[in-house]
């Protein structure tokens, strides 16, 4: 591992997750950084938008919500897919990998678009208040 591949991990992360991403401890930890995201995350032929897709399928069909969340979460912040975009994505998996499933990812959508939307609103709000005068 060089520091320049630390470092290129350590941003795509932070890109995919969608907040900033420190370098941790442990080898478990830098395999992740150094490989998976300096690595794999970063390869051409695809983009992070299709990377995303990929994996919230995958993660839907393995149960894995508690980490679609956070793709689902991320994809909204970086405006990759639309709350609409990420319904039908709910419907069409449905019928892969189940309607339990779905069910599930329907509601968790509709929660993490919810708080998006109102995030998105108390920003805006901060943002168009005129500054405190001294």
């Amino acid at each position: 591992m060089t520091d320049e591949q630390r470092q290129r991990g350590l941003d795509k992360m932070s890109e995919v997750y969608g907040w900033e991403v420190k370098d941790g401890p442990g080898d478990f930890f830098g395999i992740t950084v150094d490989h998976l995201f300096a690595d794999i995350w970063t390869r051409p032929g695809l983009s992070m938008r299709d990377r995303r897709l990929l994996l919230l399928g995958l993660l839907v069909g393995q149960g894995q919500q508690d980490v679609a969340d956070i793709q689902i979460g991320a994809a909204l912040r970086r405006a990759e897919l639309s709350p609409d975009e990420l319904r039908e994505i709910a419907i069409f998996l449905t019928h892969y990998a189940g309607w339990p499933s779905g069910a599930r990812l329907s509601m968790r959508i509709e929660k993490l678009v919810g708080d998006h939307e109102r995030q998105s609103a108390a920003q805006s709000a901060a943002e168009s208040r005129p500054p405190a005068a001294d």
